[in-house]
């Protein structure tokens, strides 16, 4: 199993690594039954913290993507339907708009600047559409 993190993405490790099993589900390179590492085995061979792993798999195991199985390991559950895709994929954006909102914040910018910068892109996007 392949996963790329990126450490400068404003996505945070959880969902990066959340999002990459999930897709490897969906395009059947991860099948129905297979083992997937342990929490430990994967937070060491992506040089993250064990509780960044913990997370992601928890919330796969929320949606059935992977199921956990006490003293056997954890194992993928089955393809998500169309309905788990939609949800993944907002949750993805919260996310990501989560994510950019705090680094602004951070940054000292103010809400009414985010906003209109936010417009403003939104826009061009649309045009470009």
């Amino acid at each position: 199993m392949k996963i790329n993190i990126e450490l400068e993405s404003s996505i945070p490790i959880y969902v990066q690594v959340e999002e990459q099993i999930h897709s490897l589900v969906a395009a059947g390179q991860l099948r129905p039954g297979e083992q997937l590492p342990t929490i430990r085995e994967l937070a060491a061979d992506l040089r993250v913290n064990f509780n960044t792993i913990a997370r992601a798999y928890l919330e796969l195991d929320r949606e059935g993507i992977i199921s956990t199985q006490r003293g056997r390991g954890t194992f993928v559950a089955g393809v998500p339907d169309e309905e788990q895709t939609m949800r993944k994929r907002i949750k993805k954006l919260h996310a990501i708009v989560h994510s950019t909102l705090d680094e602004a914040h951070r940054l000292g910018y103010e809400p009414s600047e985010i906003a209109e910068i936010f417009e403003e892109e939104l826009e061009k996007m649309k045009r470009n559409e």
